[in-house]
C-alpha cells in the first residue's frame, strides 16, 4: 500500500501544510531550548560545589554528550520538516529522542545528590 493511500482505500487530499510545519518547528525549538536549560541548570550545579567529585563530574560530561545527541536528532528533524510531506518519525529516532530525555533526568537526579 502506497503512502499516500490510506488504510481504507480512498486517497488522501494534496497537504496544504498551512503552518503546522511551522508550529512544529517551534515545538522543536521550545524543547531543544528547555534541554540545553536543563544542561546549563546541571553544569551551574558543579560550579557552585567547592570539590566536585568524578561522579559528579562524569554525570556533567554526559550530560553534555546526550545534550549534543538531542540537539543533532532535533536538527535533523526539523530539517526534514522542510519537505513537502516530511517522513514520519522512525522508531529509531523517538527512541533515542526518549532515551535522551531519561538520561537527562537520571544524570540531573545523580547531579543533585
Amino acid at each position: 500500500m502506497s503512502r499516500d493511500q490510506p488504510p481504507h482505500g480512498r486517497p488522501c487530499p494534496d497537504r496544504d501544510p498551512g503552518l503546522q510545519p511551522e508550529r512544529t518547528r517551534l515545538a522543536w525549538r521550545r524543547t531543544t531550548l528547555s534541554c540545553t536549560v536543563v544542561a546549563i541548570l546541571a553544569g551551574r550545579q558543579v560550579v557552585q560545589h567547592r570539590d566536585p567529585g568524578p561522579v559528579v563530574i562524569v554525570a556533567i560530561a554526559l550530560v553534555l554528550l546526550v545534550w549534543i545527541a538531542f540537539v543533532a536528532a532535533a536538527h535533523v528533524r526539523m530539517r526534514a520538516m522542510c519537505a513537502g510531506r516530511p517522513p514520519a518519525l522512525s522508531a529509531r529516532t523517538a527512541l533515542a529522542l526518549v532515551a535522551c530525555t531519561c538520561a537527562l533526568a537520571v544524570l540531573g537526579a545523580a547531579i543533585l545528590v
